[in-house]
């Protein structure tokens, strides 16, 4: 009993001396650069709005707040507690659910490079084995203090620029390992194998993005992945909660939705562009995703605060 109090105690310490070093660093809300390359730092002060977006892979790791992310028909709450891993490219929505002017929300973002994964799996000889199965492309867990140790200590190289740039590769490194072997490292272990099914997928989804204005060829796709029709449907649902066609579908939409922010253009013709046939199922399919027909949405986002991230 007391060895738990004192871990618990130790993580509350961690929590806050994480918090403290972002929050001397970016004292406005919104996505903040960081000396470390592929480090982002978010800070919001107050609840926002659902933020859309292709999420690309990382890791993040809430100091203070609350946020829901959404995957398809799936929620998943984190605070400072735990860590969200995501470890291929998927469009979600992300909330801030709890912040405040003299508590901010703030995370950080870690941008993932799987052949860095790759080597940390190949270095510390942890396990290559192809899992016949495919895992989830996001989850959350609990953090411990070996992994925010290792944080904390990246962030504070940033202090120091001459020792930054030999020790935060190393750094670096080091939260992938404590990452690999957390409960569900099995994922990032998965992701990176090449051959895998989960790898595979995640090339399926390169293609998706590559090709989300052209008609969906599922035939094409499997033979691209080197799967039947069958096995590409099972296993890229498993890893993204949706089918090809949804996942195009939300990919359309998202793009439709930037378009129409960053060029003032004609709604009909962006759907266009998406490669949507139909003004009217854009519109339909839009105001299902978004809430509101492109028009009433492009009102309502020109009078929100600019944010990215999850």
């Amino acid at each position: 009993m007391l060895h738990s109090a004192h871990q618990n105690e130790g993580m509350l310490e961690k929590q806050a001396e994480l918090a403290f070093l972002m929050g001397k660093d970016i004292r406005e809300d919104g996505i903040h650069e960081t000396k470390i390359s592929k480090l982002k730092f978010i800070r919001n002060s107050q609840p926002t709005m659902p933020i859309h977006l292709v999420h690309q892979p990382a890791l993040c790791i809430i100091a203070q707040g609350k946020k829901i992310v959404i995957l398809g028909e799936e929620s998943y709450y984190y605070d400072a507690s735990d860590y969200l891993v995501i470890s291929v490219d998927l469009p979600i929505s992300g909330q801030v659910i709890e912040a405040s002017s003299e508590a901010p929300y703030l995370c950080l973002l870690f941008e993932l490079d799987l052949s860095l994964v790759l080597d940390v799996m190949k270095e510390s000889e942890l396990s290559m084995t192809k899992s016949k199965e495919s895992l989830r492309g996001l989850y959350v867990s609990k953090t411990n203090e070996t992994l925010l140790d290792a944080v904390i200590r990246l962030i504070r190289l940033m202090d120091s620029p001459q020792d930054m740039k030999v020790l935060a590769p190393m750094v670096t490194r080091e939260i992938m390992y404590r990452i690999l072997n957390g409960s569900q490292g099995e994922l990032l272990k998965q992701i990176a194998m090449t051959g895998s099914n989960t790898n595979r997928v995640a090339a399926v989804i390169q293609q998706l993005k590559k090709e989300y204005d052209k008609p969906l060829r599922i035939e094409e796709l499997a033979a691209f992945a080197n799967m039947s029709s069958a096995s590409l449907h099972r296993h890229f649902r498993e890893v993204t909660a949706m089918s090809p066609l949804q996942y195009q579908k939300q990919i359309r939409l998202q793009e439709a939705r930037r378009l129409l922010l960053s060029e003032s253009a004609d709604a009909a013709e962006v759907g266009f562009r998406v490669g949507y046939e139909s003004p009217s199922q854009f519109s339909r399919e839009y105001s299902r995703l978004f809430g509101l027909p492109p028009i009433s949405d492009m009102k309502r986002l020109r009078l929100l605060p600019d944010q990215q991230s999850v």
